[in-house]
């Protein structure tokens, strides 16, 4: 993406049309709902038919036997094969012992999740995790410049904190998945960006510590794992989070679009910023900022932005398995597709129960309409991780999707 800045007086009237905005009313009735008033409005998609939990059922098992198909022998997922001519900047091989790493623990936690009982699964899920004990201590940054092992740490502690309460009882087991999360949450804290939060390039400094940018979406990510992994029970330095969300604070516009990254919280009308282009990308920062202590993330909030998702989801579909990233309209990249829907199951799950059935219909009615015939999802042509990581967040998604 470009970092060329627009004119000054052209961002000085934006600046100053948002900031009224989001203050309008403050004082008035207005307040009472939210004082961002603009977080709280957007478009409401049309109802879709109930949906059942059989037919989300099915759409999982088909989900589980491609996963189950394409594990690889070593246990892993995914591979460094090229699957298009042109793709991102990966050097090997660190850039592709996270890409796996991340890739086999979003597969590992969509098994979990699935509850499934095929015996087929359950050895993949196994061969998994041992693949992953084994292979997580050795992810690092790739180089100075490459830092895609914050989505490794971020995603093996999500999957390290199902596998200990799969672990119910093994008590040994259960220490040396806790010792491993206890070394990921240590690398988050060496991997950090110098002003907080976390990326995935530093092409700017190259520094020990990294010194760029930091990224909404990718310390969203990190601080939504780091939730679970104190929910079990583990300690997390107020540290990192803390200024992790004031990270995501400074890249919050007053109708709760985030800017793709800091150094474009200046730009805040630029297309990616806006609703459109943070349509992908909103759901997981206000879960993370929910999470730890925002209270300006209301029920609301989270409504608002689940509505948007849906009654504006051609924004992210035109961009789905666009080969280059940032290419469709408001800068949206393929890849935020399968991403932003998880994330929304994940807000779904912070509504009361009653409320919850409209949105769990929209989002599994979206996902049957995109199932591929082999049973995969995927999003965004990436060597051969895609159809992997994507197949893992629909089911975690259709998981939630599931009906008392």
């Amino acid at each position: 993406m470009t970092r060329n800045m627009p004119r000054p007086g052209r961002l000085a009237v934006w600046l100053a049309v948002l900031l009224a905005a989001g203050f309008a009313g403050a004082a008035g009735e207005d307040a009472a709902v939210h004082p961002y008033p603009l977080a709280a409005q957007g478009p409401k998609p049309e109802p879709v038919p109930p949906v059942e939990n059989a037919a989300v059922n099915a759409a999982i098992d088909r989900g589980i036997a491609f996963l189950v198909k394409r594990q690889n022998s070593d246990g892993s997922w995914g591979s460094a094969h090229n699957t298009k001519g042109l793709n991102i900047y990966a050097p090997v091989p660190g850039a592709h012992h996270a890409f796996r790493a991340a890739t086999t623990s979003l597969c590992i936690s969509a098994l979990i999740e699935s509850g499934t009982r095929d015996a087929a699964a359950i050895s993949a899920l196994e061969r998994g995790e041992a693949w992953l004990m084994d292979s997580l201590p050795r992810v690092r940054r790739a180089t100075p410049d490459a830092i895609y092992n914050s989505w490794a740490h971020a995603y093996s502690i999500q999957a390290l904190v199902r596998m200990h309460e799969r672990a119910a009882g093994a008590g040994q087991r259960r220490a040396a998945i806790v010792s491993l999360i206890q070394s990921q949450i240590d690398l988050l804290g060496r991997y950090e960006c110098v002003d907080g939060g976390w990326c995935y390039y530093d092409f700017d400094y190259g520094t020990k510590q990294p010194g760029g940018s930091s990224i909404s979406f990718v310390s969203a990510s990190v601080l939504v794992a780091l939730h679970e992994a104190a929910q079990i029970g583990l300690e997390i330095p107020e540290r990192i989070v803390s200024r992790a969300v004031e990270s995501i604070r400074r890249q919050r516009n007053p109708d709760f679009s985030y800017c793709y990254g800091e150094y474009l919280k200046y730009r805040p009308r630029y297309g990616i910023n806006r609703p459109g282009g943070s349509l992908g990308r909103s759901q997981a920062c206000n879960l993370a900022m929910r999470f730890w202590g925002d209270a300006l993330v209301t029920d609301e909030v989270l409504t608002t932005w689940l509505d948007r998702l849906v009654a504006r989801n051609l924004w992210l579909d035109v961009a789905r398995k666009r080969p280059i990233p940032h290419e469709s309209w408001f800068q949206v990249a393929a890849y935020f597709f399968y991403y932003g829907h998880y994330y929304a199951a994940l807000c779904v799950d912070q509504l009361q129960p009653e409320v919850r059935p409209p949105h769990q219909d929209h989002l599994a009615t979206i996902l049957f309409r995109l199932q591929e015939k082999d049973g995969s999802w995927w999003d965004f042509p990436f060597y051969d991780y895609h159809q992997q990581y994507g197949t893992a967040l629909a089911i975690m998604t259709l998981t939630r999707c599931r009906k008392p």
